[in-house]
């Protein structure tokens, strides 16, 4: 089926409507009419060719939410008319122990992502949310909450469920005292999705002007992480940080707020190595790890854990001819908190 889209045809071109096909759905296929599509920062590392190994031309976007418009004659999760979504992983191995155990997004064979992985059914690659519709095995299909706002809820289906599933893992609940690094997409849902675990939120940020904001999203405290004498007001005291900062900083400056046992997940991707002095990890039993989205049935939990507490992303909806322009200011960090392309635009668009 010919698809509309907006597509990168090399790293330094805009992204410009683009046409291509997409496949007719199987058996148990779903598809989609893709209503709003997040912009993740991810995007535009990729679509820029930042992280290497882009495959031109690139179609981005894995944060969908949609109308199912069509279903395979064996699926039996969906219906014509139901509200969908789509999110990081289309595809993977569903065999190996990563799969089996539901963590789809660690498969040994390889997870399919939305956009710019290998696809079987092409021979090609993937193309993503910045088009028209999408077809996707219902396996990896998401429900979405009745109750939640469509375009606010797109960016959980990346930034929701990244800072989700390392604070599920390292049990974050009622009484802990937790730590968030940077208000940025993924820091103020690490905020707002904090506070609704139950915990002590602490938002470290170098930003004066976001003091007010991260206490308006849910914060109990803001620490500015260059005042030296605040930050050790915190010494040996957390249960968990949270590091979304995705640019060079000092780790260790967090990792000595940790209490005895206490955990600093990183899922920020700095540019370049972070230095980790060991004994801020060997004196405390501390310990330093990464989380990268999650499977589809955490991401399921997920989506249910924000339709019980009414949690979506802050967002600003823009149409797609506004897209190149979004890029440059995501990258100032000029968003509070998420752009969202609102797809009836690209009908206007072509």
């Amino acid at each position: 089926m010919k698809t509309h889209s907006y597509a990168a045809t090399s790293a330094t071109t805009p992204l410009a409507p683009f046409s291509f096909e997409r496949r007719t759905p199987g058996e148990r296929d779903v598809r989609i009419e893709i209503l709003y599509c997040g912009i993740c920062h991810s995007d535009v590392h990729t679509v820029r060719n930042e992280w290497q190994g882009t495959t031109y031309p690139c179609v981005p976007g894995h944060e969908i939410v949609g109308r199912v418009l069509e279903v395979g004659t064996k699926v039996t999760t969906f219906k014509e008319g139901d509200i969908a979504g789509v999110g990081c992983l289309v595809d993977s191995c569903r065999t190996c122990g990563s799969c089996e155990e539901h963590l789809e997004q660690f498969c040994d064979e390889g997870a399919v992502f939305t956009y710019n992985s290998a696809d079987k059914h092409s021979g090609g690659t993937t193309f993503g949310g910045y088009s028209e519709s999408i077809v996707v095995d219902e396996a990896f299909v998401l429900r979405i909450p009745e109750n939640l706002d469509l375009a606010g809820t797109a960016p959980l289906l990346c930034a929701g469920i990244t800072t989700y599933s390392p604070m599920r893992h390292h049990q974050v609940t009622r009484g802990k005292k937790v730590g968030i690094v940077g208000l940025g997409g993924l820091g103020h849902m690490g905020v707002k999705l904090a506070k609704a675990f139950g915990a002590h939120v602490v938002v470290f940020t170098t930003s004066p002007d976001k003091v007010e904001d991260a206490r308006r999203l849910g914060a109990d405290e803001v620490v500015l992480s260059n005042d030296e004498s605040a930050m050790n007001q915190h010494l040996n005291s957390f249960h968990f940080i949270l590091d979304t900062v995705g640019a060079k900083h000092d780790i260790n400056a967090y990792l000595v707020l940790l209490r005895r046992d206490g955990n600093l997940t990183q899922v920020g991707v700095a540019p370049e190595p972070l230095a980790v002095d060991v004994s801020n990890l060997i004196f405390g039993r501390r310990s330093f790890s990464g989380s990268l989205i999650g499977g589809l049935k955490e991401t399921q939990e997920m989506l249910d854990f924000c339709g019980t507490h009414q949690i979506t992303s802050d967002i600003e909806l823009i149409p797609i001819q506004e897209v190149n322009d979004a890029y440059d200011r995501l990258v100032k960090g000029d968003v509070k908190y998420r752009f969202v392309i609102d797809m009836a635009s690209l009908n206007q668009a072509l």
